[in-house]
C-alpha cells in the first residue's frame, strides 16, 4: 500500500491512503476503479497523529505523483 505523510503547520501528521488500495483481492481491486469519479479523481483518507479527526479528499488519480506535499496540505486545510 503506497502512502504519504504530511505535517501541518500545526505539528499533526497525517497518513494518506487512497480508499481500498491496500486491500489485496479482486474485489478491492475492482472497488478502487468503480471508487474513481467521472472526473477521473479519488477518495483519499487522512488519519491524524493527534486529536484531529479523520479526513476524506476527493484528489486527482495521480495525487501520489503530482501532487506537492503543500498542495496536499492546503487540501486537507480545506477539508
Amino acid at each position: 500500500m503506497k502512502q504519504r505523510e504530511v505535517t501541518d503547520q500545526h505539528g499533526t501528521t497525517w497518513t494518506c491512503v487512497q480508499a481500498y488500495a491496500g486491500v489485496d483481492s479482486a474485489a478491492a481491486e475492482q472497488a478502487t476503479e468503480l471508487a474513481q469519479a467521472a472526473d477521473g479523481s479519488v477518495t483519499v483518507v487522512c488519519t491524524p497523529s493527534g486529536g484531529a479527526q479523520t479526513k476524506r479528499l476527493d484528489l486527482a488519480a495521480d495525487w501520489l505523483d503530482s501532487l506537492t506535499d503543500d498542495e496536499l496540505k492546503n487540501a486537507l486545510d480545506a477539508a
